[in-house]
């Protein structure tokens, strides 16, 4: 079960519950990966809606990874996530947003 006091966010993929998280690790991996200048930058597009699918793509791996799980980018093209592109792009902002804030905040 996924610990949103922690940061965690649930997604089913490929029919198995998964746990993300945003580690300071998975966000190092995630500003490499991204064509942007900062995560402040990617913050400001999910608040926006400008973000693509390649960011949700991102953060979801990078998710993954920090939640523990050892997944490739390919692998995660190929997956079917529970709820499609709407609910991929849900649990996407909300793991960003979880990474940024105080749980007393939220």
């Amino acid at each position: 079960m996924a610990n949103p006091w922690t940061g965690e966010v649930a997604l089913t993929i490929d029919g198995e519950r998964r746990v993300l998280k945003l580690t300071l690790g998975a966000l190092a991996e995630l500003e490499d990966s991204l064509e942007c200048g900062s995560l402040i930058e990617l913050v400001q597009r999910f608040e926006e809606a400008e973000f693509s699918s390649r960011d949700v793509l991102a953060l979801i791996l990078a998710g993954l990874r920090g939640g523990g799980a050892d997944v490739a980018r390919a692998d995660l093209l190929q997956a079917e996530i529970e709820g499609g592109p709407m609910a991929a792009a849900r649990a996407a902002g909300t793991l960003l947003a979880r990474a940024f804030v105080l749980p007393d905040q939220a």
